[in-house]
């Protein structure tokens, strides 16, 4: 499968079953997806000149000799394993549903409660479809010996600390994190943990605990103050932005601009979000995410099919705006344009993308198990707790057998293996079925694998 695409002026060629890509002329471009199903028929060179002859091809500023040597590197890349590859992973993925289910990963959420009021919040104020409550470290302390006991050989094990707002019950989070450590010598495991903040009771104490203990900081931020305070208001409806861009200012700086990130949302009402992105960028944040608002279509803030072309033009405008940063030496960090065209992902995480349901896990404050953190709430996902393990392993069973060869819309697809299959929430959220894909998800992610390469392509100039 090969995926042709133009942007910014640059003729790309995706390899989709490869990986390579290509930066080639107009006429190469054209060819390419005109002489696959020849090429892989071992025509000769002169059947292969035939085809191209008599296409409807624009050849009149190519000569002969040059469409000949065009048909030779098409040739020689095909012969290269670089063009026309066959899908190698299809016979893999059933050794890879059948193997061992280590759990790696725990979302602890240890507050289901929160101090802001966010319009868009899947949590329900931290509440996820029940009661507002925080994590006992009885129950925080459970979790972690079920993932140390979970885990098999696997040393490096992730936590990450989420809510609601998890600086509403920090105590409980040091006391974990301290329990965390006293686990690794004796287990032979490493933790990692993490904190994801909207920032309102971050100070410099929690700070330099974060800074010793905590791998990466995730930040909650929408962009420009207009966005933000509108989205992401106190209960009383008062504006949060003032409050927290200078603590998470000083967090970035404090971190040397490394392992955190702000992390913002753009819905309906901000399509023009490449504004956020760089007004982040002109606080001086350099590793940002801002990401669209999933959401059921009734609500108002939600993005519609009739917003794709707009936010489409706009994710062409944030590329080019971030590739003149860069070459300015001003560069930033766009999370959705970075990827990484060498090495990539391993083939599990091609196949099985974020391991939801098998090797991660999001825990409850009263320790209940579910697949992540967009499903805790719902009844049906229930997978077990933290006093009787895992109990339900038909959920995990199923969480197992997702990926992008059991979805019928990804086999098509060319951004397949940068994305995973998508969002298995989402999918369920729409489709009531884990095995879909949430459409407008996929539209968006398609158009920003495209931008990355084009600015691989770019800045390689």
């Amino acid at each position: 499968m090969v995926h042709c695409y133009e942007n910014n002026g640059f003729y790309i060629v995706l390899d989709v079953n490869s990986g390579a890509v290509h930066v080639v002329d107009k006429a190469v471009y054209e060819m390419i997806p005109l002489l696959e199903d020849a090429v892989k028929a071992k025509k000769t060179s002169e059947e292969l000149y035939k085809i191209v002859a008599e296409s409807d091809i624009s050849l009149e500023e190519i000569s002969e000799a040059e469409i000949k040597e065009a048909i030779e590197e098409i040739v020689a890349l095909y012969e290269s394993n670089m063009l026309y590859t066959d899908d190698i992973y299809e016979t893999y993925i059933g050794d890879f549903k059948n193997r061992q289910t280590v759990v790696k990963a725990l979302c602890l959420h240890i507050a289901h409660d929160c101090n802001l009021a966010c319009k868009y919040c899947f949590a329900e104020e931290g509440e996820y479809h029940g009661r507002r409550a925080f994590m006992s470290f009885e129950v925080g302390k459970k979790a972690l010996d079920f993932l140390v006991e979970n885990s098999g050989n696997r040393v490096n094990l992730e936590v990450d600390f989420f809510g609601g707002e998890p600086l509403m019950n920090w105590q409980v989070v040091k006391d974990l994190v301290a329990y965390g450590r006293s686990l690794e010598k004796p287990h032979n495991k490493k933790f990692r943990f993490t904190l994801t903040t909207n920032g309102i009771l971050l100070d410099d104490d929690i700070l330099e605990f974060a800074n010793k203990e905590m791998a990466n900081i995730v930040l909650s931020i929408d962009g420009r103050k207009e966005v933000h305070d509108f989205m992401r208001p106190f209960r009383g409806g008062q504006g949060s932005y003032e409050r927290i861009v200078p603590k998470f200012q000083k967090v970035a700086d404090s971190r040397d601009q490394m392992n955190y990130y702000v992390r913002g949302t753009f819905t309906h009402h901000n399509l023009d979000f490449s504004k956020d992105v760089l007004h982040l960028a002109d606080l001086g944040f350099k590793q940002i995410s801002v990401e669209p608002v999933v959401a059921e279509e009734a609500e108002e803030y939600a993005i519609k099919k009739e917003d794709i072309p707009a936010i489409m033009e706009e994710y062409d405008k944030l590329a080019l705006a971030l590739i003149e940063r860069q070459k300015a030496g001003k560069g930033v960090n766009f999370f959705h344009f970075m990827i990484d065209l060498e090495g990539g992902p391993c083939v599990a995480k091609r196949l099985s993308g974020c391991g939801s349901g098998t090797e991660y896990l999001a825990v409850t404050p009263w320790g209940d198990f579910y697949p992540c953190h967009q499903f805790v709430g719902q009844d049906k996902f229930l997978m077990g707790n933290v006093d009787t393990g895992i109990v339900n392993t038909a959920i995990r069973d199923e969480f197992k057998g997702c990926n992008v060869y059991a979805k019928e819309k990804c086999k098509e697809c060319f951004a397949k293996f940068y994305c995973s299959g998508g969002c298995a929430a989402n999918s369920y959220n729409f489709h009531g079925n884990i095995n879909d894909a949430y459409d407008i998800g996929c539209e968006l992610q398609r158009k920003r694998v495209e931008c990355a390469i084009m600015m691989k392509a770019a800045l390689a100039e």
